[in-house]
């Protein structure tokens, strides 16, 4: 038998977390795809220059905040300062609400100014814009519902230093969500 050195063996990833990563693979797949339709479809010719609702602006920061608050909740996980992990949870939660509120009411100022969804009146620019603030709303949605329950696991004691996996999936994903509307909202901005 050859001589086999003992060092240090890689560590395998979790599965849940591979499961996250594939999950986010694919969610980085669809947003490509329609936004390389949504170029395509803008050399077509016919497109409506739409200035974009200042409230988008009013979501972007409202979803960087989230982001310092939900990265703040983990290190005080780490330090086991739960009521403060409880908070920045609550935090975060209330901030992620407030960007589908926003979401919602830039919608409105939309429809108020002509642009709407499908139709004989519709434009394409319009209804991409709805499909991609809409798709990564319902990811947001799924973003929430993980940060509830893990907000949950919170108020019962099992999110603690010992116990980060949870939180450590949640706080990537919402990341996630986060780098996704800045790319989004950097990508309207340039090609509205």
């Amino acid at each position: 038998m050859p001589y086999q050195e003992e060092g240090n063996k890689p560590e395998a990833i979790h599965p849940k977390k591979f499961n996250l990563i594939l999950f986010i693979v694919s969610i980085v797949m669809i947003f490509a795809a329609m936004t390389s339709a949504y170029i395509v479809k803008k050399s077509d010719g016919g497109w409506l220059d739409i200035k974009l609702p200042l409230t988008l602006y009013i979501s972007t920061a409202l979803i960087l905040v989230s982001s310092v608050t939900i990265q703040w909740s983990y290190a005080q996980a780490k330090k086991d300062n739960l009521e403060n992990v409880k908070w920045g949870l609550l935090l975060t939660s209330l901030l992620g609400l407030g960007f589908l509120a926003s979401q919602l009411i830039a919608w409105d100022q939309l429809v108020n100014i002509g642009v709407v969804f499908g139709g004989q009146k519709s434009n394409p620019a319009g209804s991409f814009l709805y499909v991609l603030t809409g798709l990564h709303g319902f990811h947001l949605i799924t973003g929430l519902i993980f940060l509830f329950i893990v907000l949950f696991s919170a108020f019962t004691y099992k999110v603690h230093s010992k116990k980060l996996l949870q939180l450590e999936m949640c706080v990537t994903y919402w990341h996630f969500l986060d780098g996704l509307w800045i790319y989004l909202f950097v990508f309207l901005l340039l090609n509205h």
